[in-house]
């Protein structure tokens, strides 16, 4: 696709939440250093909260991934689960020996002796949950049954919540007000400022490799915000298309006309403009050609599975 007329190793926008193209913004860096400073300090839940497409799963990863060898982590990534279900996924990511006879409480025993096992070699043991908005209510808690589990001087187990605002919504009610005294840490992520959108559009193509002279102008990028709402998923989908039409015309600077023939064609954009309607009729016809050509050579289908 655009890869060679750019001269890039890798499409820069992706939607895969991968860890190589993480940006230090303030608030996902802010939002790391809660995380671990509650960590340190052993407390027992920990929750991020952001809206759809703020770079949650992006951070969850990260945190994963860097947490020093002292952690022992477990990680839901599709908390849709049944106490059960849940019970049983910690137990195989702790690598907790099953009992022989099919027992939760027995189950449950043996997840303790692991997480006593774990304390006594001088480890953390962490649950990592996803998406936790979609927790059961049954399973949310016997999530907070599970992080009872404590000797007489500390915690064996302490849990990161990563969720949408509905995640708060559902720990303000009476059913969920233990788990959400237990809560001693929490954050709310929010979207880029255009200063960051700029930023983080630099530093994607700069990983990706490219090396070439500016390509997103101040307008754009202001264009881009104002779309996007500085929303990192959605910013990504109009700078891939953007830089897709750039491709199929043959230039390399992307234009204010870019940017509105891309948002034309985008879900849950929108640009403040008086000439909105006009260019909705015109973007969408302009870009559906290149989109349309793209899809046929197979480019378009690759970026969005």
């Amino acid at each position: 696709m655009y890869q060679t007329h750019y001269g890039l190793t890798e499409l820069p926008f992706t939607l895969t939440p991968n860890t190589s193209f993480y940006c230090d913004l303030e608030g996902h860096r802010s939002a790391f250093e809660v995380l671990l400073t509650a960590l340190e300090a052993g407390e027992g839940f920990i929750k991020v909260v952001g809206e759809v497409g703020t770079g949650k799963t992006l951070l969850c990863r990260k945190l994963l991934n860097e947490l020093p060898d002292h952690y022992v982590t477990a990680y839901i990534p599709n908390p849709y689960l049944t106490p059960s279900e849940m019970r049983a996924h910690i137990a195989r990511e702790l690598q907790v020996e099953r009992p022989a006879e099919q027992s939760e409480q027995l189950l449950t025993q043996a997840i303790q002796e692991r997480l006593v096992e774990i304390s006594r070699a001088g480890q953390i043991a962490v649950i990592v949950v996803d998406e936790a908005q979609a927790l059961p209510a049954e399973s949310l808690e016997a999530l907070r049954l599970i992080s009872n589990l404590e000797t007489e001087t500390r915690k064996l187990l302490h849990i990161v919540l990563f969720g949408q605002p509905e995640l708060d919504e559902r720990l303000a009610t009476r059913e969920h007000r233990q788990l959400r005294q237990r809560i001693t840490f929490s954050y709310s992520l929010q979207a880029m400022s255009p200063s960051e959108l700029a930023r983080y559009i630099s530093h994607r193509l700069h990983i990706a490799g490219y090396q070439g002279a500016p390509v997103f102008s101040s307008r754009v990028v202001k264009m881009l915000h104002q779309s996007s709402r500085g929303i990192p998923r959605l910013a990504n989908v109009l700078c891939h298309k953007v830089l897709m039409l750039c491709y199929g015309e043959g230039c390399y600077q992307v234009t204010p006309r870019h940017v509105r023939f891309a948002v034309a064609d985008t879900e849950d954009v929108a640009l403040p403009s008086r000439t909105w309607l006009w260019w909705s009729l015109a973007g969408v016809g302009g870009v559906a050609v290149a989109l349309l050509w793209s899809w046929q050579q197979g480019w378009l289908t690759e970026y969005l599975s």
